[in-house]
């Protein structure tokens, strides 16, 4: 099979590529295919997998281009991970947020809209393309931010496109971990959109743990969401966060650290990766050493203003491991080998969710076979949930209403909309501000 990657010149790129190597089962991906516009990173990342490779029989074969269409045609699965602007984009979405006193991480608020304005029309423009030149390709999305890009997508691909996220997946981890069970054999009951979802239950041979974390404070209190959030608002909540939500329920201390900080997320990966990628031009270099040990600093270092304004700490050793790239092989297997699974995936929901439309892209666990993902059916969310979950739905409707007719005053009205952003006259000072530094929003009248 072919797997064409999109972004392929992208830091995270061996993660998936290590996944590959560890599958020896009939009908894996033979072929990658790595596809980015910027050829010293794409030769860089195809340096770090000739070492990761090396010795290592059967190993997927791997080429390199800069040219779109050459990637997609005849794929089996496109993997996309693209970054629209790169990582000074996401440094300036984040200064600009912050100039105006609201968040700017790269998915939730301000620079997450930032982010799907200029992501939008690439994504859909890839769509198209897989349409006409890979028609019967999976499309697998990680392209941030991953619910609303799914969403644009699969307007053009229907149920083909397939978005993916490591923090459900580390969540349940987590959960199961503290509890005792087995996170291969326990059904996480998650909610929700992409980086706006609940755990309401984990079930392990029918019987809900859940309750008994919720009950015990000492156990609540010992893993990343129960330090993030503090036990008593979990149990207020009765259900275990996305630790993205973070960025919600203590909004103002997070906008706070992050203003307090030497330097944003995105400007820290921005220069971390920088450095990487010059390293690596040295042709004595140990390209995949170098990769290793910045992987592990950007690991480590994840969410850590959230952290320290709650007080959580550094992160368990067991967090550092990522966990997409185990999502987008088992969703691969599943899909080609009628392995049948179940992943908490993007998918279109259908009926799952009475208060969003069939369309609507949400984030559940999904049945996955030779046809797909389907999502299971789900409880309804609690008020508090369902309110935000349809606000921040609204939102990303704006974005792509915005990103389709090039309309200044939609974009306006989506950052408006969103509930951390608190001002029309901030959100329209916030299209001034994202408007002048990136390029790729000059579409917008």
């Amino acid at each position: 099979m072919k797997l064409t990657i999109l972004g392929g010149g992208g830091f995270r790129v061996p993660l998936v590529y290590g996944a590959l190597l560890g599958d020896r089962a009939e009908g894996r991906v033979t072929r990658v295919v790595l596809h980015d516009l910027d050829p010293h990173r794409l030769s860089a990342v195809t340096r770090v997998l000739a070492e990761q490779a090396a010795g290592v029989p059967g190993a997927p074969e791997v080429t390199a281009t800069t040219d779109l269409d050459e990637a997609l045609r005849g794929a089996d699965f496109v993997f996309s991970a693209i970054r629209v602007g790169g990582l000074r984009g996401r440094a300036d979405d984040e200064r600009v947020a912050l100039a105006e006193g609201v968040l700017g991480q790269e998915t939730v608020g301000a620079g997450g809209i930032a982010y799907g304005l200029r992501t939008v029309p690439v994504a859909v423009d890839i769509a198209r393309r897989v349409a006409r030149l890979a028609p019967d390709a999976w499309v697998i999305n990680f392209t941030n931010p991953a619910g609303l890009v799914t969403e644009a997508m699969s307007r053009r691909l229907g149920d083909r496109v397939i978005g993916i996220c490591d923090s459900p997946v580390g969540l349940g981890r987590r959960i199961a971990r503290v509890l005792g069970a087995d996170p291969r054999e326990a059904f996480i009951d998650y909610v929700g959109l992409n980086h706006l979802g609940w755990v309401r239950g984990l079930r392990v041979d029918g019987r809900d743990e859940l309750p008994r974390l919720l009950a015990d404070p000492d156990l609540l209190g010992s893993f990343e969401e129960g330090k993030l959030f503090g036990v008593d608002w979990l149990r207020s909540l009765g259900a275990i966060p996305n630790e993205y939500l973070h960025y919600y329920y203590f909004n103002r201390e997070a906008v706070r650290a992050y203003q307090q900080a030497e330097r944003t997320r995105g400007a820290f990966l921005h220069e971390q990766q920088a450095r990487f990628y010059e390293q690596v031009k040295d042709p004595g270099a140990r390209a995949l050493q170098l990769w290793d040990r910045t992987r592990a600093e950007r690991e480590a270092t994840y969410m850590a203003e959230n952290r320290e304004t709650a007080g959580a700490g550094e992160r368990d050793e067991d967090d550092l491991s990522g966990g997409y790239e185990k999502v987008a092989l088992a969703l691969m297997r599943a899909i080609a080998r009628d392995e049948r699974t179940t992943l908490i995936l993007n998918v279109r929901n259908r009926t799952t969710l009475s208060v969003l439309d069939a369309e609507a892209v949400i984030e559940v666990p999904c049945l996955v076979d030779a046809n797909g993902a389907h999502p299971v059916a789900v409880d309804p969310l609690p008020g508090h949930a369902t309110g935000l979950v349809c606000a921040v739905k609204a939102v990303e409707r704006e974005v792509l209403a915005a990103a389709e007719s090039g309309s200044r005053a939609t974009a306006v009205k989506a950052f408006a909309l969103h509930p951390l952003v608190d001002s029309v006259n901030v959100a329209r000072r916030l299209v001034d501000g994202y408007t002048s530094v990136h390029p790729g929003l000059a579409y917008l009248k």
